[in-house]
């Protein structure tokens, strides 16, 4: 990531450990954390039981596999905000917030798993959290895809899921860890 020191410009700086970059010169420490990513299991009630919404991705990595909404949060927000964000911004929806609750009280963490997450040739560790929320009576034709991200979405039943064709080790395991109860 560094060749040279940003605090003396040396070509000394080493990265120990997997986990920050040192300069032996001037004492600069740049610790490399991991980035925050959320992830979404929006079920549908339905006859029978639940259909899990998918989106099938648009972009590398992974273009054309399975993928839940959601995605990095950003700078300043928290994990809730940025997955209310990426919600509206992939799929244009967003669950509606009853009076009195706040975002916190819609969305229900029931999981979070390390991954890493490649992209132009970085491989960017993440800690992803997932959460679910009910949507009753949501269908395709509530949705504007943000067509530079997703290709298509699929409501699947859990017996419908091809873990094969999710995208992430971090997403399967948590659609296991849903469908198990958490």
């Amino acid at each position: 990531m560094f060749k040279f020191c940003p605090g003396c410009a040396s070509e000394k700086i080493d990265f120990q450990n997997g986990k920050a970059f040192r300069c032996p010169d001037c004492g600069f420490v740049y610790y490399h954390n991991i980035a925050a990513a959320t992830g979404c299991i929006i079920g549908v009630p339905d006859v029978g039981g639940e259909r899990l919404m998918f989106l099938v991705r648009g972009k590398e990595p992974a273009i054309g596999k399975l993928d839940l909404p959601g995605g990095f949060v950003d700078i300043g927000e928290g994990a809730i905000e940025g997955l209310h964000r990426e919600l509206r911004e992939e799929i244009g929806w967003v669950p509606p917030i009853p009076p009195g609750l706040s975002l916190a009280g819609v969305y229900t963490l029931f999981a979070s798993f390390s991954n890493v997450y490649p992209y132009k040739g970085i491989s960017y560790n993440t800690c992803d959290l997932y959460f679910y929320v009910k949507a009753p009576g949501l269908s395709e034709k509530d949705l504007v895809l943000e067509r530079s991200e997703v290709s298509a979405v699929r409501f699947l039943k859990p017996h419908d899921i091809d873990y094969d064709e999710i995208a992430f080790d971090s997403t399967r395991n948590a659609v296991r860890a849903y469908l198990s109860g958490f």
